[in-house]
């Protein structure tokens, strides 16, 4: 079975919007888009094209898709990263697209949740969801996801959309590995693992 894998840079407290500039997503009157570079380095870029090595596909709510499809297919052809991101297969999730022209993109048919569990079950490699968080949540709430990647960076400013918003399921993790970059970026990829056991001490 394939698994479905949230790829995510955050801040510290756990904000996901715009990471990439200060148009990216201004929705709800975000001011601090592009808040990524400044904390990041060389080593967050190698983690990230590690992470997209075992998976032949990514999975992208319609705002994504967009921001994606406008810079992707244009983007530097220098840039290793350029190839990759236009050959893997795209499956947006859009309640309004009625078409979708970025190349190897298609659209999900029917209810979102039962289109991923077909995907799930197909033949193929991991399918990563890569910003996307209405989508991410969704996935959450139906346990469709097998595990997180996330880059978590040293600034925290306040407000934006969460990955773990109010609301998220409780789910116990395994960590697979968490690792700091000279940067101070957190490296950390954890597994789901049920649910959470509570104690006292």
């Amino acid at each position: 079975m394939r698994k479905v894998i949230v790829c995510t840079f955050l801040t510290l407290d756990g904000v996901m919007q715009a990471p990439g500039g200060p148009d990216e997503d201004p929705t709800s009157g975000f001011e601090h888009g592009g808040w990524q570079k400044p904390v990041s380095d060389d080593e967050v870029g190698e983690a990230i094209a590690g992470w997209y090595e075992p998976a032949d596909a990514m999975l992208l709510g319609r705002k994504t898709y967009e921001i994606f499809a406008s810079y992707w297919p244009t983007a530097d052809p220098g840039n290793p990263f350029t190839e990759r991101m236009n050959a893997m297969h795209k499956y947006v999730a859009s309640r309004t697209l009625t078409s979708v022209d970025w190349q190897n993109s298609s659209l999900l048919e029917g209810d979102v949740v039962d289109a991923v569990r077909a995907l799930k079950a197909s033949e193929g490699g991991d399918i990563n969801v890569v910003g996307s968080g209405d989508l991410a949540q969704t996935l959450m709430r139906h346990g469709l996801v097998d595990e997180y990647r996330l880059t978590v960076h040293p600034v925290i400013i306040g407000s934006g959309k969460r990955l773990f918003a109010d609301g998220a399921v409780p789910t116990a993790l395994e960590p697979v590995s968490v690792t700091t970059t000279k940067s101070g970026t957190v490296l950390a990829v954890y597994r789901t693992n049920g649910e959470p056991t509570y104690d006292s001490y």
